[in-house]
Parts: C-alpha cells; structure tokens; sequence
C-alpha cells in the first residue's frame, strides 16, 4: 500500500531485512531525504563517507550499496528510474534558512522532520547522520563550488532498495526551496 508524507513533513518507520522500500516522486522535482540505521542496534547507522568510499562514486545509484558506518551494507538500489542522488549535504535544518538563506522566523527543515519521526524510536537530534538525498540534483564546478539545481525526476520516477538488514528508516518530502526547483510537493513510498 502506498503510503504519502505530506510537503515539508516526514515518516519513519521499520522494515525487514529483504524487503524492498519504494521511494515514489508523485509530481515531480521533489528531493526526499533518508536516513537509515540497523533496527537492532541503533548506534549502527549510514554513512556517505563510508559508502562513497566503497562504492567508489559520489553518484549512488541502480546496483550501488548504501553502506554504515560499521562497513555493513544496509540497502541495496535494485532499480533507479531517475539515477541522479545526493550524498553530499547534510539534512536542511534551521540553521540552514538562517545562514545560507538568510531566513527570518521559522521554516520547516528535513533535520526537524527526521528528528521528530524519529525520536520515538530513541534517536536524538545528534544521532541523525548526513541523509541519502533522493532525486536531489547536486554539481560541482572544476573548482569544487557546489550548487543545487532542480531535480531532474519526472513524475512516478521511482528508486527501490533492497533491505540488507532489519531497519529503521527516515525519510522525508525535503523543506528546502532550492533543493525543489522552488517548490514544495509530498513523497510517496510502499515497503514490499
């Protein structure tokens, strides 16, 4: 059953080692942020340093494993129909309308959303690692100087995970209007 998080809000929830997490884009251009952490130890979480190392890529995609910081593999991307992620950025917090967007008052973040979805699984705010950027659309220049430009899934673009082992997972419609194309729309998924 397909399961919606709202704009700018998050889920978290459990699966079984070989089940399959279906992560959907409904409209389009919608960056979703995951994080991952063994069920049964919850100090085992991902890692990007550890997965870019192993995989050898900064572009994790169909066929890449998402690896923890205890070089175990976590998940495995069965199927990617739209193959651009981020392993790059950190989760958009508050902090991140302050400084970069030189926002006043609230603004909803992934960091906030993850936190709060996961917090009743006994996951702080510091335990939450830098997320799997789904659908996010990343560059760099020659020089290194990073930027974010729109996504480039379409609408029903979809990327399937394979559970390596039993999880808890995170997972949120991002809140950060860059990251968007300017927009804000919801994130489906279904766990199989």
């Amino acid at each position: 059953m397909i399961q919606e998080i709202k704009k700018q809000s998050g889920s978290a929830f459990t699966i079984k080692k070989g089940q399959i997490l279906t992560v959907i884009d409904p409209k389009g251009q919608q960056v979703s942020d995951m994080v991952l952490f063994n069920k049964n130890d919850l100090n085992e979480k991902l890692s990007a340093g550890k997965t870019m190392d192993f995989e050898e890529s900064i572009l994790i995609t169909t066929s890449n494993f998402i690896w923890s910081n205890r070089s175990n593999k976590m998940v495995k991307i069965i199927e990617d129909t739209n193959g651009r992620n981020d392993f790059l950025l950190a989760p958009c917090s508050p902090e991140t309308f302050k400084i970069m967007y030189n926002h006043k008052g609230y603004h909803p973040s992934c960091l906030e959303n993850l936190h709060k979805n996961l917090e009743p699984y006994g996951i702080s705010l510091d335990d939450v690692p830098t997320a799997f950027n789904i659908f996010m659309n990343v560059q760099f220049s020659e020089q290194g100087k990073l930027s974010v430009d729109p996504p480039t899934s379409k609408p029903g673009d979809y990327i399937k995970f394979e559970a390596q082992m039993d999880l808890l997972v995170g997972l949120t419609a991002c809140s950060a209007e860059d990251s968007n194309g300017g927009s804000f729309k919801p994130i489906h998924y279904k766990v199989s």
